[in-house]
Order: C-alpha cells, then sequence, then structure tokens
C-alpha cells in the first residue's frame, strides 16, 4: 500500500485569460473559456475544502490570476482560513489601488515573470509590448512591503544572456529569482524545435548561476531548474504523482499538476462533481501512478524508483502517448532515442535566431476563450 499524505500546496489555475501570449507557456493547447471559469462562490468552496484537507500554501495563477475581479476575495477567503497566499502574474493589471486591495486582503507574496532583460526580448517570447508594465509592477510590489519573487524561463533565445537578465532581477529588487530551464509541455513542446538549447549553451548558463548563485547569495536567492532533456535522468515528477499538491484547471478539473490536462488517457475529476478530499484520496485520476506498483521495467527493478519515480508522467504521454511508459528522458528508457534526437537536431541547429523567432508558435486565445 502506498503511503498518501495530505497535499501541501494548490495551484489555483482562476483563469487562461493572459495579455501575453508566451511561446513556452504550459497552459493546454486549447484554452479554457471564460465563461467555463469556476465562479466566486465556487472557489472560495474550493479554498474552504483545501483548508480542510491541509493544505498549506495557495498559489494564484492562470494565465493571467489579474484578469479576475475577485482575486481579492479569493485572497481574503485564504487568509482567513490560515493558507499562505502566492500570487504568481505576469503584472499587467497592477495598479497602486489594486496592490493595496490584495495587501489589504491578505496576499502574502508575489512571483512576478518576466521574459529576458529588454523590451526587444520580452515582444520576442510574449508577442506584447509589456516590459515597462512589468518594471512598474515590480516598483509596486517593493512600495507595497511584499517579497518579490521573480522567475525568468530560459531557453536557445535567452541563455546566453543569462548575467544580463539576473542583473536585471537584482536592479529591480528580486529576493529570490528562479531560473527555470523550458519545460516541453503545451506551447513549448509545439516551440521545441526553436527553444531547445545546444548543450553548450546549458554547461555556459550553468556556469554562469554557480558564480552568480555565490555572488548574490547575502543578497538573491538563486534557483536553477535543471533543463531535463540535457540530464542523465529525469526529474521526479512533483515529488511522486500526487504526492504533495494539486491544481484546479479554471474550469474546475482538479488534476496532480498544472500540466496533466494533456494526460487523455486518464480519468480526472471536477470539484463540481467532487469535494477535494475526495479527489486528493479516493479519485482513479490521483491513484492512477502513485507509488511504484504501477511502474514497467526498467523503473520497478530500478534503484531510482523512489528518487525519481519514474520521471514525468505528462511527459512520457507527450512523447509516446503513453504516460504509463518511463519518462523518455531517462538514459535507460526504451524511448530515450526521442531525446536524443531532439538533442542532436538542437545541436545541428543554425546560430541564426531571427530564422528561429520567424518560426515561432504563439500562444494566443481561441474565439472561444478570448478576453
Amino acid at each position: 500500500m502506498t503511503e498518501v499524505n495530505a497535499p501541501y500546496g494548490l495551484l489555483a489555475e482562476v483563469t487562461h485569460r493572459c495579455p501575453l501570449h508566451c511561446v513556452y507557456c504550459s497552459n493546454p493547447l486549447e484554452l479554457q473559456a471564460q465563461q467555463d471559469e469556476l465562479g466566486t462562490d465556487e472557489w472560495l468552496r474550493v479554498l474552504d475544502e483545501a483548508a480542510a484537507l491541509g493544505v498549506a500554501q495557495v498559489h494564484l495563477s492562470g494565465g493571467e490570476p489579474l484578469a479576475r475581479s475577485d482575486l481579492e476575495v479569493m485572497v481574503a477567503r485564504a487568509s482567513q482560513l490560515g493558507l499562505y497566499t502566492n500570487l504568481i502574474t505576469s503584472g499587467l493589471g497592477f495598479t497602486a489601488a489594486r496592490v493595496q486591495r490584495l495587501v489589504a486582503a491578505g496576499l502574502n507574496s508575489v512571483q512576478l515573470s518576466v521574459q529576458g532583460e529588454d523590451a526587444e526580448a520580452t515582444a520576442t517570447v510574449a508577442a506584447s509590448l509589456a516590459f515597462d508594465k512589468k518594471r512598474q509592477a515590480a516598483e509596486l510590489i517593493r512600495e507595497a512591503g511584499l517579497p518579490l519573487n521573480m522567475n525568468v524561463v530560459l531557453h536557445r533565445l535567452n541563455l546566453d544572456r543569462l548575467d544580463a537578465i539576473i542583473d536585471l532581477c537584482v536592479e529591480w529588487g528580486a529576493e529570490r529569482l528562479e531560473l527555470a530551464n523550458t519545460q516541453y509541455y503545451g506551447w513549448a513542446l509545439r516551440n521545441r524545435q526553436q527553444l531547445l538549447p545546444s548543450r553548450a549553451q546549458v554547461i555556459a548558463a550553468e556556469e554562469v548561476y554557480t558564480r552568480r548563485r555565490d555572488e548574490l547569495a547575502d543578497r538573491v536567492e538563486l534557483m536553477w531548474i535543471l533543463p531535463d532533456y540535457h540530464e542523465k535522468f529525469p526529474k521526479p515528477c512533483t515529488g511522486g504523482w500526487a504526492k504533495t499538491g494539486l491544481t484546479v484547471a479554471p474550469d474546475g478539473m482538479v488534476y496532480p499538476c498544472p500540466v496533466a490536462s494533456e494526460i487523455t488517457s486518464v480519468e480526472f475529476s471536477s470539484v463540481r462533481e467532487h469535494d477535494l478530499s475526495w479527489i486528493w484520496w479516493q479519485s482513479p485520476g490521483f491513484n492512477a501512478y502513485r507509488g511504484t506498483d504501477w511502474m514497467p521495467e526498467p523503473c520497478h527493478g530500478c534503484e531510482r524508483r523512489e528518487v525519481d519515480f519514474g520521471g514525468c508522467r505528462c511527459q512520457a504521454f507527450a512523447l509516446t502517448g503513453d504516460a504509463g511508459r518511463t519518462d523518455p528522458v531517462c538514459t535507460y528508457a526504451p524511448d530515450h532515442g526521442l531525446v536524443v534526437a531532439a538533442v542532436e537536431e538542437a545541436e545541428r541547429a543554425e546560430e541564426d535566431r531571427e530564422s528561429d523567432v520567424a518560426s515561432l508558435h504563439y500562444r494566443r486565445p481561441s474565439p472561444r476563450s478570448a478576453l
């Protein structure tokens, strides 16, 4: 019997609406329409059930959560329940008044995303003139006395400018900076040919990270999210499938992670039909890949089976069509050749970044999910 504990965190994806169109967005290719989103009362019930289940932290995300006019109501309820609240935002939609309302509601921290070190890099990745608005958002967050955490997704088009990106985040007052090498799901998988860096780029960037981490140790916490296509073994699947947290999508569907909605072979449940407790403990979707009993070989007999848990189920499904297979990133995986071929293609890619940019596929709302 697999031991299951209560979840620590809830990722509340309150909307898929977003003013940015990032080429690495991990949201589904088919976005949820505004009319299908959970209403205010439904989200408040979700927060009540999360607190009763044992959740300690709520991360309010999207899309862009600031697109919800009732965001302050959600923050206030979470605060009343004793939950730590973190807002994950592009910064677009922040005003001094909005920040003050969120602080008054009990917001604890903000994670602000940036796409690069200047306006051109931001426009290239997000198809939006958002850079100055992000700078203003950082100022408002600091002035409000909130901790400023920042996040940048790294890829072939910006990895060589990591020093400048770190400088920008330090200048804007980040207390914590997550350097997140692209994970190839959703739009990032569709753009993998343009985004996957060479091994030489990764090695050089990791050296920059190590140097700057040591330099900034007393000022900014730097985190490096591994570029798993270039690793020997895969990253753990969120610490193991349905082990530490859960994600509620805008329409109320509940997943072990924000990308699992792409796995069409697993039955997932909705908060409109079941409470979070039943979904966490008993639902078929959350029990599908818990523990190690489900594992095929070579995972089942591998000494790493409780280290990386067979890798990422979403990545296995995206690359092979079978969520139960060994993550192809693993050097022992039967499908490892799929990742090897992708990396080799990146190694052969020309250094012509203009060609890469010209062929990017941007995340844009479909007609059914327009703002």
